[in-house]
């Protein structure tokens, strides 16, 4: 009898608390050193909470705790004490960096060993904290039945939930408002802007070259993503713990408090490799897009650089365009929503609407913030955009203006590559070609996959008289990112180096092939109208005038001629005579 005494198994009722770190991971990712050093700040406040509420630590794990308390009253009232407190710490830390707490209380039978407990009663609380919000608490069906009239908290049923190896579903109550609690909406920050992470590529068909190489894809990513004006991507070292596992994309986004997710898989057949990318909204888990890359296998580093390249700005146009659609749907935008609406409109087309709805969308960012250096720059765009296209009669204004909004914007951020494009730009159409060939190179040398800067940079050899160096520029832009939001306007540089080198038929060739990528761009139709018109092609000629004064009507030759002052190279002024002359044989208005 003494035997079967001593080999009893210890049990008793408890309630059980499960807590941790929601995006414990990302945090970490971002400074490891300081959220470490946060976390003991943090618990040295709430394991006082614990032991005047009568709770045990019974042990920590990572950044979570297992705690054991006699009564669920104390359990329930020291949790919602837990999570004041902490939304009142995070007043003063940034969105981004909050550290917020997910906590899940179980009233259940637990095993005893040591000081330790175990059982499922242990288990069902952990599986709770699991799908409790950022900021939240939720219990379980027994917890609750304890504490429904003796806490003036209010609770919202969640239903019958399946948690991962407990048998049976589970009915469970998330905490709500109450005299005690904030909101729980109010104490869990909304995931950054651009938030994304890069899962690691994987590898179908195990040759170790590949390996090497969809790691190196998925790193380069990751760092080159991160240069998108306002993204936050999660540190390569936290992606890469998920490498090989099955994912959750929407309790990733949960746990990582990221609204993207990028996956991608590399395969190789015979002399091809072919690449798969997805990118997912990680609250919805629904694809926002995916690509195919199909390449023949040459040297695996130079096509990791050409895919990167390509994936990078796709991704920029995407991720901005989501952003957008979700501001749309916000009823009090903030700054930042407001500049992904504008960069968004930036990115239909250089149209006179598009971008008067652009710099209208700027304007109200810097209204409501007037350090907003992505509307500052946004705005700025907007300008350069107006005087080149020649869609302004006051483009010396313009420039001036852009100049004077760059130089501030650089001040402020000097290594914000797209202002140095821009700026750049500036110098190049204000008479300062090599000034502005230096702007676009600090650019590139910052942000590789600015390939707007190989445009500019081809430009400014056409406006120097050395159209013949123009298409390797504008080629290399093409290579790397041939569906561009600009690509038309490389294609259209093209043609008018070929006007500058007497090459009207070479010129029609590339002038076309820019309206076909955007029929939108009223002065690429003035120029293809000028070389028809020197080849004889009257007819085609006067259509093209057409078409271009339906989309600007008020372009004219006088205005051409006001605005374009771009340089005073005599190969560049003897090109633009030759423009201006095909002009007035295609009638175009003098204005």
């Amino acid at each position: 009898m003494a035997e079967a005494e001593t080999s009893r198994v210890g049990r008793r009722l408890a309630a059980i608390v499960a807590a941790d770190v929601a995006g414990y991971s990302r945090l970490m990712g971002l400074d490891e050193v300081g959220t470490a050093r946060a976390l003991r700040e943090h618990r040295q406040v709430t394991d006082a909470l614990v032991a005047k509420h009568g709770g045990r630590l019974v042990k920590t794990t990572g950044d979570g705790v297992l705690l054991e308390f006699p009564s669920v009253v104390d359990a329930v009232e020291c949790a919602v004490a837990v999570q004041a407190v902490m939304g009142q710490r995070n007043e003063v830390v940034p969105a981004d960096r909050r550290m917020l707490f997910r906590i899940g209380i179980n009233l259940g039978d637990i095993l005893i060993e040591g000081d330790d407990i175990l059982g499922d009663g242990v288990n069902v609380a952990a599986r709770l904290e699991g799908i409790a919000e950022p900021g939240g608490i939720c219990l379980s069906s027994t917890a609750f039945e304890h504490v429904r009239d003796k806490v003036s908290l209010e609770f919202t049923d969640l239903g019958e939930q399946t948690l991962k190896n407990i048998a049976r579903p589970v009915r469970a109550y998330a905490v709500g408002s109450g005299v005690n609690i904030h909101r729980t909406a109010q104490l869990a920050s909304p995931a950054p802007h651009l938030s994304l992470i890069v899962l690691p590529f994987t590898n179908i068909g195990g040759d170790p070259d590949q390996v090497y190489f969809a790691d190196g894809v998925t790193e380069s990513l990751t760092t080159d993503l991160s240069r998108i004006a306002g993204a936050l991507v999660i540190a390569r070292n936290t992606a890469f713990t998920f490498k090989g596992k099955s994912i959750d994309v929407k309790r990733l986004g949960r746990e990582l408090n990221v609204r993207y997710v990028l996956e991608g898989s590399v395969q190789r057949g015979g002399n091809r490799l072919r690449i798969n990318v997805q990118l997912i909204d990680a609250e919805t888990g629904n694809h926002i897009w995916a690509e195919r890359f199909d390449k023949p296998v040459a040297d695996l580093f130079d096509m990791q650089d050409e895919i990167v390249s390509r994936l990078a700005n796709t991704l920029d146009a995407q991720l901005i365009a989501a952003e957008a659609r979700r501001a749309e749907r916000s009823a009090h935008p903030n700054s930042m929503d407001l500049f992904f609406q504008g960069r968004a409109c930036w990115n239909m087309g250089l149209t006179p609407k598009s971008l008067t709805k652009a710099r209208g969308f700027y304007e109200r960012a810097l209204v409501l913030d007037p350090g907003n250096i992505e509307a500052l720059v946004g705005a700025a765009a907007v300008d350069v955009a107006l005087a080149a296209a020649v869609l302004t009669d006051e483009g010396s204004a313009r420039y001036a203006a852009a100049e004077a909004d760059l130089t501030k914007a650089l001040s402020l951020d000097p290594n914000h590559a797209w202002a140095h494009v821009l700026l750049g730009a500036v110098k190049m159409y204000t008479n300062r070609a090599a000034q502005g060939i230096a702007e676009c190179e600090q650019a590139l040398a910052l942000d590789r996959n600015l390939v707007t800067a190989h445009g500019l940079i081809g430009n400014a050899k056409y406006l120097s008289g050395r159209g013949g160096e123009t298409e390797a520029h504008m080629n290399e832009a093409l290579r790397l990112s041939p569906r561009d939001t600009f690509a038309f306007l490389w294609i259209t540089e093209v043609g008018l180096s070929k006007v500058q080198l007497g090459a009207d038929a070479e010129a029609v060739f590339w002038l076309r092939r820019s309206i076909e990528a955007n029929r939108n761009y009223p002065v690429t139709h003035f120029h293809l109208a000028s070389a028809l018109a020197r080849l004889g092609e009257l007819d085609a000629a006067l259509a093209s005038v057409q078409a271009g004064l339906a989309l600007d009507p008020s372009f004219t030759i006088r205005r051409f001629l006001r605005t374009n002052a771009w340089s005073d190279n005599p190969i560049f002024l003897a090109g633009r005579e030759r423009t201006v002359e095909g002009f007035r044989l295609a009638g175009v208005p003098e204005g």
